[in-house]
């Protein structure tokens, strides 16, 4: 599925549809990227304390249970596992950005990427799901089977073409 070039201008005509999987990726890339730079922004801070001061600011009940337990887990993260997150978390907005360009580009690499990566999560994003249903989740495990089986068509549909 190469770009076509149309008319005397020469303007890509691109497939819609990996058109729609790449804003998706390089919309993930962008979150992945604000939440480094906000693991970044805690390293060598008390996350609890943070919390407890935007819990302040936000005027929520500091005395609740929910908040209580927030406050517990974020104080509990080191700053090793801050900065390990935010490694992880930059390489998967990495890939992310690798793939939205490339199924920009139309190129086949990246359809078998993005094939790759949304194949391998289906399981976790599933065993989630059924721990845990919330829409949230249910939307996302959704959108990812349809990404996942539109891109293998198309990888299929080309081999059969050949």
């Amino acid at each position: 599925m190469t770009a076509k070039r149309a008319g005397k201008r020469g303007s890509l005509h691109h497939h819609m549809g990996l058109l729609f999987i790449a804003g998706y990726a390089f919309l993930k890339s962008l979150l992945f990227i604000v939440v480094g730079i906000g693991a970044i922004h805690f390293l060598h801070k008390d996350i609890g304390d943070q919390l407890l001061e935007w819990v302040h600011e936000l005027r929520v009940d500091p005395t609740s249970h929910l908040i209580n337990t927030l406050v517990e887990h974020a104080s509990s993260i080191s700053h090793t596992q801050l900065r390990d997150f935010s490694i992880v978390v930059f390489i998967y907005a990495g890939l992310n950005l690798l793939e939205a360009i490339g199924l920009y580009l139309e190129k086949v690499w990246a359809e078998y990427l993005t094939l790759i990566i949304t194949g391998s999560f289906l399981p976790l994003e599933l065993y989630e799901l059924v721990h845990r249903q919330t829409i949230f989740r249910a939307t996302l495990l959704v959108v990812n089977l349809i990404v996942f089986i539109y891109l293998f068509a198309i990888i299929v549909a080309r081999n059969r073409h050949r």
